[in-house]
């Protein structure tokens, strides 16, 4: 079941969220809490601004307007940003390190030393199941394993909160499948909380607490779809959970 807790501080809090590119609002008017041990969607068609309003919850885009809270801490004055890990839709591993040394890279900004980073790096693969392959290059892997490195990069400066950007959509559905097995069993383990973005609705029905619809033009929220009535672990061959794939995709 969901590890939801409402009654403490939102893990996310944005309030009055707009965004603008020139003279086009990306995003406007954005209330949203995300709360700890939450698993989050954002979907919607393109040019909704779903991925503006992922970097801007990372910190990495400035909003033009409006607020955004980490823990009950204004952005601004938030000082503790490598709690928050970022998975981008393409893997980004470095083609000249080893696996080890690429999850290994995300702690460099940390006041871990050499040891500690590669003690929490092969941990972080052992969780992901690639401890085998620690020493190998990123060309040698397949794109599963791609993905689960980049996983366990973002895993190993134990984030508070992990944001992911259409992570898996480059994976046949099967690993795809996979991934989101692992995700939730990671995710259920070390109790972080996940918002990740998806043009596919079956993923986010497998994956979400909760579902945030966006429309465009300009980006805002269209409605929240709670799915923890919803028993886990979640297949699409089950007929509530097909039902409601069926109903996302009739809303857009």
């Amino acid at each position: 079941m969901s590890a939801l807790v409402r009654d403490e501080a939102p893990a996310l809090e944005a309030r009055g969220i707009g965004k603008r590119y020139g003279r086009l609002d990306v995003l406007a008017g954005i209330d949203l809490a995300v709360y700890p041990g939450e698993v989050l969607a954002l979907v919607g068609p393109s040019g909704c601004g779903k991925s503006s309003l992922l970097n801007i919850l990372s910190g990495l885009l400035p909003p033009d307007a409006g607020t955004l809270a980490i823990a009950g801490v204004p952005a601004k004055s938030f000082r503790h940003w490598e709690r928050i890990a970022y998975m981008f839709q393409e893997d980004r591993l470095l083609p000249w390190r080893s696996v080890r040394d690429n999850v290994a890279f995300g702690l460099e900004a940390t006041q871990a030393n050499g040891a500690e980073r590669l003690r929490r790096a092969s941990e972080a693969l052992r969780k992901v199941g690639l401890e085998a392959v620690a020493d190998a290059w990123p060309h040698e892997l397949s794109g599963g394993m791609r993905s689960r490195v980049a996983l366990a990069r973002s895993l190993a400066v134990q984030p508070s909160v992990l944001l992911m950007d259409e992570p898996f959509s480059k994976l046949d559905p099967q690993t795809r499948s996979q991934m989101h097995s692992e995700l939730l069993r990671l995710q259920r383990g070390s109790g972080a909380t996940v918002v990740f973005v998806t043009h596919d609705m079956e993923e986010a029905v497998v994956l979400a607490d909760r579902i945030v619809r966006l429309a465009p033009n300009p980006g805002r929220i269209v409605e929240v779809v709670d799915l923890t009535g919803l028993t886990r672990p979640r297949v699409p061959v089950d007929p509530a959970v097909t039902e409601q794939i069926r109903l996302l995709r009739m809303r857009g």
